[in-house]
């Protein structure tokens, strides 16, 4: 490899899960080309796309084709494979395999018939977005691929609309303007990072709130793109709460629970002082 040689190592038996580079063929680790140099198979997406990353490497390995369409007696060849003692890479076309990409089925049932399987971690388009896109993430929710149709879109992004969390998502390009003016009606005008075609020549980031993605987002009409949703913005504490909100709030859980965890569960649902809310639940009480 440039220069240096790599001596494949022996690999136990077992199941190989091996990130591949998400556009660079540059990005891939050392450990992971040994893997696939010293398997015994890969398994990969598109055999197509596979014999690429090898040839540049120079790495001879022999290929099977598995993806989400492979028939279950794929499965099952690959785990009496590695059963009776042979090596299998798992690969994708780009990224780490499973996260939005086929492998569950195989890894599940390796797992279950008590075969080995290794992480070879790498190149992720998931944690390449967070990385760049200047966005507050310390929780995260990944949601792969939004459903397609808009209905069921729009509910989707509804059952995440006031979760404390980032929003990270794939999105196909001729669907990205309307993913785009629906988030901005459901989520708010959050803060977003468009990331297009990561460590390939025509990279592209757009920064800025998700009306200017609703704009903008017909320039973007090519490439992989992962999008970064920034979190909601936090809620004044109590927003939109009387007294007899709270009160009723106070009231059902007094039924079930003490005063303390009353005031308490309260108190994280509504960011109120607990003490306040203690000294509430107890005027409820004596009532």
């Amino acid at each position: 490899m440039r220069g240096h040689a790599l001596t494949a190592p022996h690999l136990e038996p077992g199941l190989y899960v091996t990130a591949t580079p998400i556009g660079h063929l540059g990005d891939i680790t050392i450990r992971a080309l040994e893997v696939l140099a010293a398997a015994d198979v890969i398994a990969a997406e598109d055999t197509r796309v596979t014999r690429k990353l090898l040839s540049r490497y120079g790495i001879t390995t022999r290929l099977t084709a598995y993806h989400e369409h492979s028939h279950p007696d794929v499965d099952e060849r690959l785990v009496k494979l590695m059963a009776e003692g042979e090596a299998v890479a798992l690969v994708t076309d780009a990224g780490t395999p499973v996260v939005s990409d086929p492998g569950t089925r195989l890894v599940a049932r390796a797992a279950a018939e008590g075969v080995a399987v290794h992480p070879i971690p790498g190149a992720s388009s998931l944690t390449a977005a967070l990385s760049v896109a200047g966005i507050s993430a310390e929780a995260t929710l990944f949601l792969g691929f939004l459903p397609a149709k808009e209905k069921a879109r729009r509910d989707a992004l509804r059952r995440f609309a006031d979760l404390p969390f980032a929003l990270v998502l794939l999105e196909a390009p001729h669907r990205l303007r309307a993913f785009a003016r629906d988030a901005a009606q459901i989520l708010g005008d959050r803060p977003v990072c468009l990331c297009r075609e990561m460590t390939k020549l025509h990279e592209t980031f757009l920064r800025g709130s998700l009306a200017d993605l609703a704009d903008a987002a017909g320039e973007q009409d090519k490439g992989e793109i992962v999008v970064v949703v920034g979190p909601p913005a936090p809620k004044e504490a109590g927003a939109g709460l009387d007294e007899e909100d709270l009160d009723r709030m106070l009231a059902e859980r007094l039924g079930t629970m003490g005063v303390k965890d009353a005031a308490r569960e309260v108190a994280d649902e509504t960011g109120l002082p607990r003490r306040a809310l203690y000294q509430r639940a107890l005027s409820l009480g004596k009532e």
